[in-house]
């Protein structure tokens, strides 16, 4: 049974400059290349949002400004407003687990300790929605004496940003499959290294 095209796809991260560039921000870098200057700030939603055109489809992009640990406040109102479903919905979000340069996509689970998902399990009342996990390392495996915390919240270093952005660049690649409800061929492609097909 194919799955439920996603019509929501949220980018994680916290509002203003000093963040901008911090890797608890990965989530917005990849929807602000999905939305190409296009987001606007919609007060009714507590974010910047942009309606896209991918895959033949309507899609909105979501960026919450509520800050991190609020992010369901913004997720909430919107999938409640146009009755979008938590399996049409998909987070992108910084991941500890994962090293810079990798970036995986899963349905549900737990929120591993992110506050983002935390607040978006609480708002939907599920943790079945979508998330694509962009890797940004540990700081214990980096080798940084850095509490995560204070990690999250500082820029990567030059050769780990070009990895995150690597990483990011492939995941926009595998979109218009999750767009069209191919998501086991979403991902195949982004969990292998052959080089991915479709382009937003």
């Amino acid at each position: 049974m194919p799955s439920a095209p996603i019509r929501l796809i949220v980018g994680l991260g916290n509002p203003g400059a000093e963040y901008e560039a911090t890797r608890h921000n990965a989530g917005f870098w990849l929807v602000d290349q999905l939305a190409r200057g296009d987001l606007r700030k919609e007060a009714r939603f507590h974010a910047l949002a942009a309606k896209a055109r991918i895959s033949a489809r309507e899609v909105w992009l979501l960026e919450p400004q509520t800050y991190m640990n609020r992010s369901g406040q913004s997720v909430g109102a919107i999938a409640r407003f146009y009755k979008i479903s938590p399996d049409e919905v998909l987070v992108v979000h910084d991941e500890l687990d994962l090293p810079p340069g990798a970036a995986r996509l899963k349905k549900g689970g737990s929120s591993g300790g992110h506050n983002g998902l935390k607040d978006i399990t609480a708002a939907l009342g599920t943790p079945d929605y979508w998330r694509l996990r962009i890797g940004i390392g540990h700081p214990r495996e980096l080798k940084l004496q850095q509490p995560v915390v204070d990690f999250v919240l500082h820029r990567p270093r030059a050769e780990e940003q070009s990895a995150i952005d690597e990483a990011i660049g492939k995941s926009l690649t595998v979109i218009p499959l999750l767009c069209d409800g191919r998501h086991e061929q979403a991902m195949m492609e982004l969990h292998t290294d052959k080089k991915p097909s479709g382009k937003p």
